[in-house]
């Protein structure tokens, strides 16, 4: 498994944390090529050399929390009040924009 963290500016409430979690698929799972959030199958390449059968097109959205002192000044990705008001604008979500599409 591999996992990335995103900074996000901003702070999101519990009650937004919750919205945003009734649009993901099965309350965790979304398309990063449909939010724009660069997609991890890049770091899963380097030991497939390319796509595999072994991949899928999901990504898992675990939570959003206050960063760390030592992730304060890390480079920020986007606004929480965008990232959520995207994912809260998804109405289907759109497998066929990765390029593990292929392998379903």
């Amino acid at each position: 498994m591999v996992r990335a963290d995103a900074s996000f500016r901003g702070i999101a409430s519990s009650v937004e944390v919750e919205s945003l979690r009734v649009c993901l698929e099965s309350g965790e799972f979304f398309i990063a090529e449909q939010l724009g959030i660069p997609p991890l199958y890049a770091e899963l390449w380097k030991f497939s050399n390319g796509p595999s059968a072994d991949d899928h097109v999901w990504h898992t959205f675990y939570e959003l929390r206050r960063a760390t002192d030592e992730e304060i000044g890390t480079p920020v990705f986007d606004s929480v009040q965008n990232i959520i008001s995207k994912i809260m604008a998804v109405k289907t979500w759109d497998e066929t924009l990765s390029p593990h599409w292929a392998f379903q």
